[in-house]
């Protein structure tokens, strides 16, 4: 492996996006732990040591719905509703005041999956360029080779290193080049939604079992706003006794975001396990609420 001492971090945005994401980070775990209480904005800018404007000024900046809003796109009453009955978390946007959905905005992937054999080189031959950027949920780690983008982690800053061992764990054989030159176009094409067009899709490489390539390309089906079982998936795929096994897959998902494993619940709607944390799980979910309530 040719690895950095330290890697290096370039700004998505502007310099202030990771403070904004501390302080969303802060506020969206008090909602998820204080959900039953339904925290009032003053509460939520005294945990922040912010004024209740200025929070909701940039909470409501970064995520296009209110704290208010928030807590009632992503509670987990709300998960399992959504579940029971089928509907898409915009149904929170209209309870919140929103007139309509307008147009929907969603990742247009194009995607194949690696050879069993290039798989089990275990990345062999493989070069990974990555690079970590701010993006809105923290630091994101993009990884492409020569054929599109390979791995999409998360970290909070200073957890770095422990996410680029993450993922070079899964491919060990594999050269890892730093080189954020190469990563930014995808990082700017994966958390732009203006980006977002059918007529250049994303190109996606997967690198996994045939069961767990089959698991991600049924992820890929879910849209934006969705919330699937892992039952379902299950059945989709045809092992509708491979729950336990799904889950595992989903957990192993290499392309966060982009493959929405965050999509993925429990049977009971709840919002289970997420290999960067439930916090950034709620995050990603209440982000794509926005963005569909501003489509």
């Amino acid at each position: 492996m040719n690895q950095t001492s330290k890697p290096q971090t370039v700004l998505l945005g502007e310099a202030e996006a990771g403070r904004d994401y501390e302080v969303v980070r802060r506020v969206i775990e008090a909602i998820s732990e204080n959900y039953r209480d339904q925290p009032l904005l003053e509460d939520l800018a005294a945990h922040v040591g912010m004024e209740p404007t200025a929070l909701q000024k940039l909470f409501t900046r970064w995520a296009g719905l209110s704290p208010k809003g928030f807590l009632q796109a992503v509670t987990l009453d709300h998960a399992r509703r959504l579940l029971q009955s089928d509907l898409p978390l915009l149904e929170t946007a209209f309870e919140v005041g929103y007139s309509g959905p307008g147009r929907l905005h969603d990742l247009f992937v194009t995607h194949e999956a690696m050879t069993p054999g290039e798989f089990k080189a275990r990345g062999a031959g493989l070069t990974m360029r990555y690079g970590f950027h701010i993006c809105p949920f923290g630091l994101a780690l993009v990884m492409v080779t020569e054929r599109g983008l390979a791995g999409l982690a998360f970290c909070d800053p200073g957890g770095e290193r422990a996410a680029l061992e993450d993922m070079q764990s899964r491919w060990p054989n594999a050269r890892y080049d730093e080189d954020m030159a190469a990563t930014a176009p995808y990082a700017a094409r994966i958390f732009d939604p203006a980006n977002w067009r059918a007529d250049r899709p994303l190109k996606v490489v997967l690198i996994g079992t045939d069961f767990q390539v089959s698991v991600w390309d049924a992820l890929l089906k879910i849209p934006m706003g969705k919330a699937v079982a892992y039952s379902e998936i299950a059945d989709d795929i045809g092992k509708p006794k491979a729950s336990r096994a799904v889950g595992a897959a989903v957990g192993a998902n290499p392309v966060s975001f982009v493959v929405p494993c965050h999509r993925a619940v429990g049977k009971s709607g709840a919002l289970t396990g997420y290999h960067w944390g439930l916090t950034r799980k709620r995050a990603i979910l209440g982000w794509e609420a926005g963005q569909l309530a501003a489509g």
